[in-house]
């Protein structure tokens, strides 16, 4: 929220309660497995979660019980380990239908000894073609990291481990470019296969003596306007609007050019 200030955090926090903002919990409480849930296991007292992809058409995905419109989501995920050629492990936001707003992780494997790929991408009214990559600048297979989405109707930011690593402004009166605004979207997290492209564009086959590959999670966290379409769009809109959407701070514009 940028340098907001405390004085505004009273009436936020108000507006924030009366449009449905609300704070995540446990797998259990807050996602559905809705693509192969024999291959999704869920344990811990549903703090953790695993996702496996054991061949070329069985993967597996979550997506969260509640529908919003802005806010933040966060998860902790340990990517596959090893070889991860192939794969690809998401979390990401999006709404529904062929003009679909979508908001993306990607996380691209690779072979044994080489690093993943983070990809990122927006897609407002069913057109994407704003990506971006990045190389991390630690092993996302040790341990576990957090990855969150802020989403505000001034702009969408990218973080890992709290560095802000991307910003999507919204420009779209000033510079006519589609910015994701009206549309209730869900958050998912899956992996699958792509090994046509998703490694050095797809020179490097999946190695399906290595599966199955796993994703594992621990904590989940969606701090959103919940919503699911009609006059709750104005109502989070105003929750999330300006004055309360403002931009990065000095250190975190630092840490993002430093990225």
């Amino acid at each position: 929220m940028g340098r907001a200030g405390g004085a505004l955090m009273i009436p936020f926090l108000a507006l924030a309660w009366a449009f449905g903002l609300a704070s995540g919990g446990s797998f259990t409480d807050e996602c559905d497995a809705t693509w192969e849930p024999q291959n999704c296991w869920i344990y811990d007292g549903g703090k953790s979660l695993s996702l496996a992809l054991v061949s070329n058409s069985s993967g597996s995905m979550i997506r969260s019980k509640r529908q919003f419109v802005y806010g933040t989501v966060s998860i902790m995920v340990q990517l596959v380990k090893g070889n991860s050629a192939g794969t690809v492990t998401t979390f990401y936001t999006s709404s529904s239908g062929d003009y679909h707003d979508e908001i993306d992780f990607e996380f691209l494997g690779n072979e044994t000894g080489q690093p993943y790929t983070i990809h990122t991408n927006v897609y407002a009214n069913g057109t994407g073609g704003k990506e971006m990559q990045f190389v991390p600048w630690f092993d996302p297979t040790d341990g576990y990291h957090k990855y969150t989405i802020s989403w505000t109707p001034c702009m969408i930011a990218w973080y890992v481990d709290d560095v802000p690593i991307r910003v999507f402004r919204n420009y779209e009166h000033s510079n006519d470019v589609a910015f994701p605004k009206s549309q209730p979207m869900y958050a998912y997290s899956s992996i699958w296969s792509a090994d046509d492209w998703a490694t050095q564009g797809g020179r490097v086959k999946t190695d399906w003596t290595h599966a199955p590959f796993v994703a594992n999670y621990h904590g989940i966290d969606l701090g959103i306007c919940e919503c699911y379409g009609g006059d709750c769009v104005y109502g989070c809109e105003g929750a999330y609007g300006p004055p309360y959407c403002g931009g990065l701070t000095d250190e975190q514009r630092w840490k993002m050019h430093w990225v």
